[in-house]
């Protein structure tokens, strides 16, 4: 009986500890089966529900064609548009783009309200196809920022002839005759100002007196316009569609320098590279070389001779040592006597290793 007892005390420790190791192996698989956490809940974002209350901005057009304008005008158009959602549409900002002036009747529209979005558009004076676009910013929260295009065509309503003038300083009155300003649309308009550059060109002309053509006989203050060699004539006028015309002039310079820059390519630190340099009166007046110097000591003359209209330099151009540039720049001065100067630029370009140098081959 007693070792009954003993074998049936064994038998129920071994089940505990069978039924024990059950349980941790349970456990075990169970933690295995669990989600890690990834940090996501956390990160977690309110997703927008189709069926939820929402405005939305609708737009009857995007696009806002002006067609054919005449340059430095204004035109004015809108866009109109509904609040088609079940909330109130608020505005929160009208993106402004260049020569594009916008207004907005208010910032909230309750469902089904209509606004416009009036447009103001400035046309540059330049004339070609034109695009500009600006974005409303809004409440709904499929389409917050809808992006609107305004179109034109500067189309010139006014012609001068010519268009553009080479003047010369050696002639009477800059070799300037008559200007021609017409109206293309047989519109009749006035000339209300001119004005050019250093007022070193001027005209007569009556601001009362209305035409579909003026011709006028322009006049040039010659000191003024060798301060002035390069520059317009704009004429303000009273054209519905073309309030400004201009015209641009510039002068014969009076001295050239042929070529107007220096190039070395593949350049070698101290191998000396030869050039020819002209400078030529375009007035074919003598003139002389008062001296001649280098910015940076790159560039020397090593000869000097006299041609037709001007001189001819033979150069030596000695690229300096490499650091870690890939280029050298330098400048070489001729001064001529009675004052002026003229410069060249000169532009080095180092070969970019050592083992692309004609040495290393």
């Amino acid at each position: 009986m007693r070792r009954n007892n003993v074998i049936l005390f064994l038998l129920t420790i071994l089940a505990l500890i069978m039924l024990n190791s059950g349980c941790q192996e349970q456990a075990k698989v169970e933690e295995k089966l669990k989600p890690t956490p990834t940090g996501d809940e956390e990160l977690a974002t309110v997703v927008y529900d189709p069926n939820q209350p929402s405005p939305k901005m609708k737009f009857e057009k995007v696009t806002l064609d002006f067609g054919k304008v005449g340059p430095a005008t204004k035109s004015n158009g809108e866009f109109k548009f509904t609040n088609t959602g079940d909330e109130i549409l608020k505005i929160t900002k009208v993106s402004q783009c260049c020569g594009v002036v916008t207004k907005m009747e208010k910032d909230e529209y309750a469902p089904g309200e209509s606004g416009t979005l009036k447009v103001t558009y400035n046309a540059p004076a330049v004339t070609g196809r034109q695009m500009r676009q600006l974005v409303v910013h809004s409440n709904d929260k499929i389409n917050p920022g809808v992006r609107l295009t305004i179109r034109a065509e500067i189309v010139a309503k006014i012609a001068c002839d010519p268009n553009k003038l080479k003047l010369s300083l050696d002639e009477e009155n800059a070799g300037c005759g008559k200007l021609t300003i017409k109206s293309l649309d047989n519109q009749p308009f006035a000339i209300k100002g001119i004005r050019s550059t250093g007022n070193c060109i001027t005209a007569d002309f009556d601001p009362t007196v209305k035409a579909t053509k003026f011709v006028l006989d322009l006049k040039v203050d010659m000191e003024a316009l060798e301060k002035n060699q390069k520059g317009s004539i704009d004429f303000n006028l009273t054209h519905p569609e073309g309030k400004i015309a201009y015209v641009r002039y510039d002068v014969v310079p009076e001295y050239t320098t042929i070529p107007q820059m220096l190039i070395v390519f593949n350049a070698v630190p101290h191998k000396t590279v030869l050039r020819k340099v002209l400078i030529l009166n375009n007035y074919k007046e003598d003139f002389e070389i008062e001296s001649t110097s280098s910015k940076n000591n790159a560039i020397k003359v090593i000869n000097k001779s006299k041609v037709n209209n001007g001189y001819q330099f033979e150069v030596e151009i000695t690229p300096p040592e490499q650091d870690k540039q890939l280029r050298f720049t330098d400048v070489l001065n001729i001064d001529i006597k009675g004052g002026e100067k003229k410069s060249i630029i000169c532009n080095g370009y180092y070969l970019r290793s050592k083992k692309d140098s004609p040495e290393a081959k």
